[in-house]
């Protein structure tokens, strides 16, 4: 297989299973789910959904603010506009090609700040390093908040005779023993990624505390993903449905809606299904939860093709002013 038609075959197989995803959630809707979900959208309260996207306007400000406290230790400054223009512009980019929008972000500052793509393109994969080190922790919080209820899952899904659980237990332990040599001494490939990106998470945590302004970028860091939870929080009111979901679900929705995002181009498909089946757990029908899960993605994605598209059409305007 040559290198091109890889590439197509890797590009093409998201987009393919978010179309098919959206297409079986509609195919399994009855007659009367339908009609839910048409009303959930025709009696929203928008207000809600208009304050969401604010704070989703506010955490991407503040994710392009922090930026340039990672720029500057280089010995640049990038100018605060051409930093959002930049992010909204990769935003875009990634809902067509995934990770994508990195190289396109990196590439724009560079080209309009004068600053080496290397040097660039290394602060975003700090960024990412840092941003996934708090999706990890939003997980294990949400893990232990919610422990009653996963254990209670879990146990229901599991055999109750002792001897089995004993043996899933020594076998899940030697499991994960084999698998850290694996990263460790393995000359394979994919275990060679996995140790590389677990030292790269390592060096992205040690970076801030080697930053000038590392107060300053934790505080953003906090705000960024603080905003991220309460627009979805926030979002939920729009829907009496699930205006009264408790902090667990919320966290919960956030955490699957999130890692789904990554699964397909913008999380295409995936984060409908994926927050309908956290609500469902939290005792919400599933045509309303599925409601509420095409709502918040489909007014984020609106926000970014807008933002993104005018971003686009921004930057080179504005630096032929500047």
């Amino acid at each position: 297989m040559n290198k091109r038609l890889k590439k197509s075959i890797l590009t093409s197989l998201p987009i393919a299973l978010g179309v098919f995803l959206v297409w079986w959630m509609f195919r399994s809707l009855t007659t009367e789910g339908l009609e839910i979900v048409k009303n959930a959208f025709k009696n929203a309260h928008y207000f809600w959904i208009i304050v969401s996207l604010f704070l989703g306007l506010l955490s991407h400000l503040s994710r392009a603010y922090r930026w340039g406290f990672l720029v500057e230790p280089l010995g640049y400054k990038p100018r605060f506009l051409n930093s959002v223009f930049s992010i909204f512009t990769a935003y875009l980019v990634n809902l067509v090609f995934p990770r994508a929008g990195e190289v396109v972000r990196a590439t724009s500052i560079s080209n309009y700040e004068e600053i080496p793509f290397d040097k660039t393109f290394g602060t975003i994969v700090a960024e990412r390093v840092i941003d996934v080190v708090m999706l990890l922790l939003i997980i294990v919080v949400s893990f232990f908040y919610q422990f009653d209820l996963l254990a209670t899952i879990f146990a229901s899904k599991i055999p109750s005779n002792p001897i089995i659980i004993i043996i899933l237990g020594v076998l899940f332990v030697l499991g994960t023993v084999v698998f850290f040599y694996l990263i460790r001494k393995s000359k394979n490939i994919f275990f060679q990624k996995i140790r590389k990106f677990g030292l790269g998470l390592i060096e992205g945590i040690v970076s801030i505390f080697k930053m000038k302004k590392r107060s300053a970028f934790l505080f953003h860091t906090l705000f960024i993903w603080s905003m991220y939870l309460l627009m979805f929080y926030v979002a939920s009111l729009a829907i009496p449905e699930t205006a009264n979901l408790n902090m667990g679900a919320i966290i919960t929705g956030f955490v699957v809606g999130s890692l789904s995002m990554a699964a397909t181009n913008g999380g295409l498909g995936t984060y409908p299904y994926g927050v309908q089946q956290v609500l469902i757990l939290y005792g919400i029908a599933g045509n309303p939860a599925l409601a509420f899960g095409l709502l918040m993605w489909s007014s984020q994605t609106l926000m970014v093709v807008l933002l993104g598209g005018l971003s686009f059409l921004a930057l080179p305007f504005y630096n032929r002013r500047n």
